[in-house]
């Protein structure tokens, strides 16, 4: 897995490329919840769950239909924090999606169960460059805990930057 900071740069990332009047700050919080809530799996390891179960760590809360119901019910709140629904839907499963797809690009564990509750079976992207953090946060300080800093810096953090930028010159240059 990635680290959960690492988890929060999609969503702050889609904050600055949208920009207040798309992304109101309601709606920032709900994204930034939706992209760290599927690690709550990681709960069940401590209360006897397998991680190879459906609901084992890295299993139906990392799933793309997860993402999708975590999406639909932050659209119902959409109202309440100023955003319009369908930019809260977008937003939200774009957050929420985006765990699985940072944590199928780590060098370790048994995959993400992208398909479930359809299909159990776990997969990685084919381009697994992110060093996979260790469970233990104190670890983090360690040389292997700066390894893995930097390699979210370099392949999660970096790009995500580019694409704030991006959106920010882009409502700019519309504006």
């Amino acid at each position: 897995m990635a680290t959960p900071l690492s988890h929060l740069a999609v969503p702050l990332a889609l904050t600055l490329a949208l920009g207040p009047d798309s992304m109101p700050p309601g709606l920032m919080v709900l994204a930034l919840l939706c992209a760290v809530l599927p690690d709550v799996d990681a709960l069940g390891l401590w209360l006897g769950i397998p991680y190879a179960h459906p609901f084992g760590h890295r299993g139906f809360t990392h799933s793309l239909f997860f993402s999708v119901l975590l999406a639909a019910a932050g659209m119902l709140l959409a109202p309440a924090v100023g955003a319009a629904p369908a930019t809260a839907f977008g937003v939200l499963l774009v957050s929420a999606a985006s765990h699985g797809l940072i944590d199928a690009l780590t060098n370790g564990g048994l995959g993400i169960a992208f398909f479930s509750p359809f299909s159990s079976r776990r997969s990685f992207l084919p381009w697994r460059v992110i060093e996979v953090s260790p469970l233990r946060p104190a670890a983090l300080f360690s040389r292997h805990g700066l390894r893995v800093l930097r390699s979210e810096l370099r392949w999660v953090w970096a790009p995500c930057g580019v694409l704030a930028l991006l959106g920010i010159a882009l409502r700019e240059l519309a504006g």
